[in-house]
């Protein structure tokens, strides 16, 4: 599902946005950090990096990957650390598995716990409103003998905290296709909500949903990297 991620320029863009923001530390976490790909590029780059997921199994193969780095078994709502950090991350839209604004403020008060003077904790985020619950993203990749076409879109009723990420899988060989259809809930926040979250906390700043630029955000797209810098 993830074979046309850039994950080297995600992370490229964030330490980047560090660099402008942060304190210059290199303690990170990695919140939602699944098998741990964010994690080696930032490890490559110098942070003492570690990584906090929900699920074991996909802890286990960020291990592998990256046998330097801990890796822990939390839920990101509610999350301590040992030792302060100066960045952490949540790639991939991960911040909306904070299923609903109560959840979504734990998080936030977490991530503030846990970072030193002048941290930062970045992650990308999508706004309710501007959800076109119509529209999905695609791509195709050969596996074994098989094609597989990953799809995805969000779907948002209109009102409420809630939203979800539908997911469908398609797999094709020389015999049959198979296709597999799932959905996640997550929070749904506007951008204004997430402001008033989120500054109590941290000065906020917001750019454009784009890893190979830093444009700042121009209030009218749906999806946005946000820097939140802790006060």
């Amino acid at each position: 599902m993830c074979a046309d991620i850039n994950y080297q320029a995600q992370a490229e863009c964030i330490r980047r946005l560090h660099q402008l923001f942060g304190n210059k530390g290199t303690r990170h976490l990695d919140l939602a950090c699944g098998t741990g790909p964010h994690v080696r590029h930032f490890i490559d780059h110098g942070f003492q990096s570690a990584g906090l997921d929900i699920n074991q199994p996909m802890l286990d193969l960020a291990k592998i990957r990256c046998p330097e780095a801990d890796f822990v078994l939390q839920n990101m709502c509610e999350f301590k650390v040992d030792q302060p950090l100066d960045l952490i991350t949540c790639f991939l839209y991960s911040i909306h598995y904070s299923d609903g604004l109560a959840n979504l403020t734990r998080c936030i008060e977490s991530a503030h716990a846990a970072l030193k003077e002048d941290g930062i904790f970045c992650f990308n985020a999508v706004e309710k409103n501007l959800i076109n619950n119509n529209y999905f993203v695609s791509h195709s990749v050969e596996h074994d003998d098989s094609r597989f076409t990953f799809s995805s879109g969000w779907y948002y009723q209109g009102e409420g905290e809630k939203q979800a990420l539908k997911l469908s899988i398609e797999k094709t060989d020389m015999l049959n296709t198979e296709i597999w259809h799932d959905e996640h809930p997550m929070v749904a926040v506007s951008f204004v909500e997430l402001q008033a979250l989120l500054e109590p906390y941290f000065d906020v700043h917001m750019f454009e949903n784009d890893y190979e630029k830093l444009i700042p955000w121009n209030g009218e797209s749906g999806n946005a990297i946000v820097v939140c810098v802790k006060k």
